[in-house]
């Protein structure tokens, strides 16, 4: 089944960079013959226009793209910090104007990416091998253009090598609507698709018409939930006056329909399936997921595009195996426990008790205080449990699987999380103190009497997790990554055949358009695989809700948010949750309760209607419109 393995291949698998092939002469007089007139020069092209492709991954963070490079000032501040996800365990920032911006970089790319295609009619190579790289091309700049557009809107859509001859001014190419970008990026992939083939010989890791059509899918949805959702978010100025930014609603049908027929190509294929789509249990639910990420090799029919990490410590591995181990299994990495997920996403995945709906967290008897975030309160009649990870029994098999759970084992350890204790008298003691004595034993604040023997709230570091529970996605269990930059290997699922299902199943019910009991399957078998038996209806909630949880860390909620308008909404003057573990020792023996509360020393945070789009760098000397209210 190697034939679907599509990992990206990287410049420094040859310890070169761009410059070490192009330094001999400029760019604009590159002499095509002599770069590929054999495989390695077109292998290490191409390599390195992959290895720029603005992939949001491992090295993905609010710097920007491939940024593997120790900064502990910014550790591991990933797109998830700034949803409803997680928080980080020290900083409590929001998006700041600086944050997730692609704009030289992408032009660098899409300029790297017009020298290849203005070369390929002088090459002399074969029909197919012209095909290939006219595909490869073809997809590499839908993908730089799609990175763009939804950061910016409406972008200077530049087609052919730009050669300087003494007139700065001649050079300036003002931007396109954005009706007329997105409609590029989809042309472009629709070009790939023409040209790309099913597979690359001997298996090798690299674009082909499956993962165009997957680009093509996940580009077109966002196009048409902009369109669709655009007056959401209102906004005015000279960029909107001419279009520069905004989606006409009326566009929004044809983008769906893109969505829908790119989407149903990869379905209708019978190339691809859910790994393990059928389990015998929600435990063995939950093993499989976990192990569809720490290791997307495994499921050559679900994963559609993987970018590979090739060796540790070498600039071609990332650092999410030191960021994000909780404390105890930190290996001697002083910075662990950086990524911590909120109440807020816990509560979003359903019960097996009672399926088709979230299901909050209930931590009292009355169940009836789910929105109370005020703390501990002695007149409430809390649930009580001799094991921590009690409270979650029945929720969603993908929660064990993404999050690290108190009392749960990790790297053969009990991870301990608890953030204090109720007194026999009744008094609360959180978030420190000194141990006391109780029923004839000594009891410790955090769990534990030494630092490196527990996992939550002690701020000591910033190591521990101030939201209840740890981090346990794409992380690998039988691996302690040494303690050191770039030491984990793990790969990354670009683009999954769970996603295509759920952009199929969204298109159809926010366009009213193709078979809703398709796209009612396509949502339930997503589920199915989870552990879940009980089909649910084809609703715009069902399918959020679902990509929350199957998508959940793999950088998608953010955009889900920019694309539907929603972030405005869902982030004003908004605090985060945690589920706080207590030792209760009012009762022997001692037993844990869980308090619901605002999330310790976070500001609450507002998204501003401008941050729908990023600003544009550069307007003094390009002379571009800049986007509203910038």
């Amino acid at each position: 089944m190697k034939l679907f393995r599509y990992i990206l291949l990287l410049p420094l698998l040859f310890s070169l960079s761009c410059a070490d092939v192009l330094d001999k002469q400029p760019l604009d007089k590159l002499q095509g013959e002599n770069l590929f007139s054999n495989p390695e020069g077109v292998k290490l092209y191409m390599a390195n226009l992959y290895y720029q492709l603005p992939i949001e991954d491992f090295t993905f963070f609010r710097q920007g793209f491939n940024w593997n490079t120790g900064d502990p000032n910014n550790g591991g501040f990933a797109p998830a910090m700034v949803t409803d996800e997680a928080v980080h365990t020290e900083f409590g920032d929001f998006i700041g104007n600086d944050d997730f911006q692609w704009w030289d970089q992408g032009y660098k790319l899409i300029r790297d990416t017009n020298i290849l295609i203005d070369i390929i009619p002088t090459l002399t190579v074969s029909e197919d091998e012209t095909k290939a790289l006219i595909g490869e091309s073809a997809f590499i700049r839908a993908y730089a253009y799609f990175a763009l557009a939804k950061r910016y809107g409406g972008v200077p859509l530049i087609t052919s090598v730009q050669m300087y001859e003494g007139n700065v001014e001649a050079l300036k190419v003002p931007r396109s609507t954005e009706k007329e970008t997105w409609d590029f990026v989809l042309k472009e992939c629709d070009l790939a698709i023409q040209n790309l083939a099913e597979s690359w010989p001997g298996g090798e890791r690299r674009a082909t018409k499956w993962v165009a059509y997957a680009l093509k899918a996940r580009a077109a949805l966002h196009a048409a939930s902009l369109a669709k959702y655009g007056d959401r978010a209102p906004i005015s100025g000279t960029a909107v006056d001419q279009k520069l930014v905004g989606l006409d609603k009326s566009a929004a049908a044809e983008y769906y329909k893109a969505a829908i027929e790119a989407s149903e190509a990869l379905i209708n294929s019978g190339k691809f399936s859910l790994y393990k789509p059928t389990p015998a249990s929600p435990e063995e639910a939950a093993e499989n997921y976990r192990k569809l990420f720490e290791d997307p090799n495994i499921a050559p029919n679900e994963v559609i595009f993987i970018k590979g990490f090739a060796r540790p410590g070498s600039g071609t591995g990332h650092n999410y195996g030191i960021w994000y181990q909780p404390n105890q299994t930190a290996n001697g990495w002083p910075h662990p426990g950086r990524m911590n997920p909120t109440l807020d996403l816990i509560d979003a995945y359903e019960s097996y008790t009672d399926p088709g709906k979230s299901a909050p967290v209930v931590t009292t008897e009355a169940g009836n205080d789910i929105n109370d975030y005020n703390g501990f309160s002695a007149s409430k009649n809390y649930k009580r449990y001799d094991d921590p990870a009690g409270i979650y029994k029945d929720k969603d098999a993908r929660l064990w699987a993404t999050a690290i759970l108190p009392g749960t084992a990790w790297k053969g350890q009990k991870i301990i999380i608890q953030a204090g204790f109720i007194k026999p008298d009744g008094n609360p003691q959180l978030y420190g103190g000194e141990p006391i004595n109780a029923n004839g034993k000594t009891y410790y604040p955090y769990g534990a009497a030494d630092r490196t023997q527990y996992s939550g709230f002690d701020t000591w570091g910033g190591n521990n997790t101030r939201t209840g529970v740890s981090f346990k996605k794409f992380l690998n269990e039988g691996v302690n990554v040494a303690p050191g930059w770039n030491q984990t290997v793990s790969d990354w699922a670009d683009f999954r055949y769970a996603e295509i299902l759920l952009i199929y199943a969204e298109a159809i019910v926010e366009s009213g358009t193709g078979s809703s009991q398709n796209g009612a399957k396509a949502l339930n078998d997503v589920r199915r695989r989870a552990g879940h038996t009980k089909d649910i209806p084809l609703t715009i909630d069902n399918v959020i809700r679902e990509r929350r949880v199957e998508l959940a860390f793999e950088n998608k909620r953010f955009w889900d948010l920019i694309r539907r308008r929603e972030y405005h909404t869902l982030f004003n003057n908004t605090v985060r949750h945690a589920l706080v573990p207590v030792l209760d020792l009012r009762v022997s023996p001692a037993k844990y309760i869980f308090i619901r509360q605002a999330i310790q020393r976070m500001n609450p945070a507002t998204f501003d209607y401008r941050q729908y789009y990023r600003y544009v760098p550069g307007i003094g000397a390009n002379g571009l419109v800049q986007n509203p209210q910038y």
